[in-house]
């Protein structure tokens, strides 16, 4: 497909074009996929009506929905990407008095995620889902409940902490007396809480999977990770039979790890070649829904 051939931004959608949804599923560092896609709807002036967000899709979907841009994104991640120090200082700067504080009275590697976001999410996010300028849903997993919980008000950062604690990584989230775990988990691609209220779907799928010819046995981590990818996987292969998204975004994102944040210039990097296509995608299925 050629994918140098630009298109023609489309105006800033009016009451009589059509309203576009957004799921940015979950998938780590990989997630930095999603802000080439946030950059594409800039491009073309279409503003979602409506924003779903699993885990890190949750993170950068907030950045989006309090105004910032795809390109400030870039730019605010980037920062932070490609200056260890930088992020070494402000770990440092919450360094607890205690080990048990350290450990959020959890076990061993499980650390507490709400001080790392406020420590490193852009500051322009509003305490609540009030102050966003794009409606917002997140997704976390009720770990004793057994079902996804979808937060689209109240206390943000405590709702994306939630979305993104990754088991064996951070300690779950209590929300309304219950333990929350990776809304990833229950919900990786979370387009189907935009049916009924946007009039095109897009969703963008980075949750990856294991790579290699079997002559490897994986790390432990590596493992966990692994398994994680192939239940998400199914997760979504039984949806997709049930409901598809008018556009499924699928970026090359394989080779990198969930933990590969210092790898944000690579993932964006690779995921260019998206652009034009997903723009010709996306301006055709505008086009259509106003001849119809």
């Amino acid at each position: 497909m050629d994918t140098t051939t630009p298109t023609a931004a489309l105006p800033v959608a009016s009451a009589s074009e059509p309203t576009v949804g957004l799921a940015l599923g979950a998938g780590g560092a990989r997630g930095f996929a999603h802000i080439v896609v946030l950059e594409v709807f800039d491009e073309l002036g279409i503003r979602p009506n409506l924003i779903a967000g699993s885990s890190m899709g949750a993170l950068i979907g907030s950045a989006y929905a309090a105004g910032m841009s795809g390109r400030e994104i870039r730019d605010y991640t980037l920062e932070l990407a490609d200056n260890r120090s930088l992020v070494l200082n402000r770990f440092w700067g919450l360094r607890p008095s205690t080990i048990r504080d350290a450990l959020g009275g959890f076990r061993l590697g499980q650390f507490n995620l709400p001080p790392l976001l406020r420590a490193f999410l852009p500051p322009l996010l509003p305490k609540e889902f009030l102050g966003l300028q794009i409606p917002l849903k997140v997704i976390a997993t009720d770990y004793y409940g057994q079902r996804e919980l979808l937060c689209e008000s109240g206390d943000l950062f405590e709702a994306l902490a939630a979305s993104a604690a990754i088991p064996a990584l951070f300690a779950p989230v209590v929300i309304h007396g219950r333990l929350m775990i990776d809304g990833g988990i229950f919900n990786p691609v979370p387009y189907d809480h935009l049916v009924g209220h946007s009039d095109i779907l897009v969703a963008v799928d980075v949750i990856g999977a294991p790579e290699g010819d079997g002559s490897l046995v994986p790390s432990r981590m590596d493992s966990l990770f692994g398994a994680s990818q192939l239940m998400m996987q199914s997760h979504v292969a039984l949806k997709m039979k049930l409901c598809r998204p008018d556009i499924y975004i699928k970026p090359e994102v394989n080779t990198f790890r969930v933990l590969d944040f210092f790898k944000a210039r690579q993932v964006l990097e690779v995921c260019e070649a998206l652009k034009e296509p997903l723009k010709r995608d996306l301006s055709a299925r505008v086009e259509d829904f106003l001849r119809h």
